[in-house]
């Protein structure tokens, strides 16, 4: 682990060459949520493979910078594409970004993710306010030497999903009219959508939301001492809901199609924060 913090040490240092921005709240796009972006009062820009080290992503969707800048008056670092352990990476790499955040100096880690609904009453573009998690079968980021340097040993869970700013995303959905759904979102590792029966078994251990991310970061940004919040958007029903196939394809245009109500959502929650 001490490589691990090494390599992280080392890709702070290549952030602080280009830039001395100091963000307040982290934030994360999903698939096909990358073009929030676009809408932020950019300061700086620096795409991952000019960071020593830096995990890329290689998945459609996820197009791979930083966005150091401002929403409002609020100073935001955004990944713009997230890199996922389904690519090959070790889970050490995934947690990174996470990690580097924290140490570029964000408090708050706001993920985001796209999802298939488990709960029959969701739709395609519903929004969820994550309120609590499920992983299985990725590893725990945590496994192996505890990195001190980043947290305790063992780390509580109890509220992984910062009450507080649930509070005040709910305050935002209100604010903007937006149906906000609430529910436990699960991690599997994918890139293979999950079967049915997985889904029947998900379903049974009270999930509502699953997908192929946010769980490992949210372990390691709490494991950091950050306060964590999540909006998953609904983008198919789970397999065996329905008669349809998945495609990442449908994915990407549901996200797209929820772009607007999305867009809202972040912007008014963390002008809040």
């Amino acid at each position: 682990m001490e490589k691990v913090y090494e390599k992280l040490c080392k890709c702070v240092e290549s952030v602080r060459k280009v830039t001395d921005f100091e963000p307040q709240v982290a934030l994360v796009l999903g698939s096909g949520l990358g073009d929030y972006a676009d809408g932020i009062k950019v300061e700086c820009e620096i795409d991952y493979h000019d960071i020593e080290g830096f995990p890329v992503s290689t998945v459609p969707g996820h197009e791979g910078k930083f966005i150091f800048g401002y929403v409002g008056e609020v100073a935001v670092v955004c990944m713009k594409g997230r890199v996922h352990y389904y690519e090959g990476y070790p889970i050490s790499d995934v947690v990174l970004p996470a990690r580097l955040m924290k140490m570029l100096g964000a408090e708050v880690l706001f993920l985001t993710n796209a999802s298939g609904g488990l709960d029959p009453s969701f739709k395609a573009g519903d929004l969820m306010l994550i309120t609590d998690h499920i992983s299985c079968f990725a590893p725990n980021p945590l496994i192996g030497p505890n990195i001190d340097e980043l947290g305790v040993r063992f780390p509580d869970m109890t509220h992984v999903y910062d009450m507080d700013l649930q509070d005040k995303i709910r305050a935002a959905a209100g604010h903007c009219g937006i149906d906000l759904k609430e529910g436990v979102y699960a991690q599997l590792t994918g890139p293979s959508f999950e079967s049915p029966a997985e889904i029947r078994m998900l379903g049974k251990l009270g999930v509502s939301a699953v997908g192929m991310s946010t769980v490992v970061e949210a372990i390691a940004a709490n494991h950091c001492g950050m306060k964590i919040c999540g909006i998953s958007c609904v983008c198919n029903l789970a397999a065996g809901m329905t008669d349809n196939p998945l495609t990442h394809e449908e994915v990407q245009q549901a996200a797209a199609d929820a772009s607007a109500k999305f867009k809202k959502l972040v912007t008014e929650s963390i002008l809040n924060f």
